[in-house]
């Protein structure tokens, strides 16, 4: 009987392996899938459509990096018990589509600016999420996201 109720002892922390993040912290691993599959779905486009071949080799860091970070997240996501969308949302998706109309120098331009403005904005999220959450899980993601997005914009901000 002892070693049953060991048993037991032993396997409620891992039916509670799922916790119970803040409404904020929620709402912060939705934005960031949002952004970093609108990064994704951006960069295969400018690795494609863009004229410059910084600009491709950009894109095509996006992608490669974008995706780990989206790994990452998913991780996460589901250690916080959070469903990610599997699809861009009607904002982001329009994004993408604008991008796509353009073509040539305008792509080019547009698709820097655009990453200037997006990696700005994330920056500016991820640390004042790092500053505002308790969660060490986000924290830990926090803190390997970060210099990526960071460097991301140092950057771009080079190809303007």
């Amino acid at each position: 009987m002892a070693s049953m109720a060991a048993v037991f002892l032993l396997a409620v922390p891992c039916a509670n392996a799922q916790t119970s993040i803040s409404m904020a912290d929620t709402n912060f691993i939705l934005a960031a899938a949002q952004g970093g599959m609108t990064e994704v779905k951006l960069g295969e486009l400018a690795s494609t459509s863009g004229v410059r071949d910084d600009v491709k080799s950009f894109g095509l860091m996006m992608v490669k990096d974008h995706t780990a970070i989206n790994d990452d997240l998913q991780a996460l996501a589901s250690k916080k018990g959070v469903t990610l969308p599997v699809s861009l949302d009607s904002k982001h998706q329009a994004m993408v589509d604008k991008m796509a109309s353009l073509t040539g120098s305008g792509f080019d331009d547009a698709y820097i600016s655009g990453m200037i403005k997006a990696h700005t904005k994330d920056a500016k999220a991820f640390k004042a999420e790092s500053a505002a959450t308790q969660d060490a899980d986000i924290k830990s993601f926090l803190d390997k996201s970060l210099p990526v997005v960071e460097a991301h914009l140092q950057h771009i901000q080079t190809l303007k």
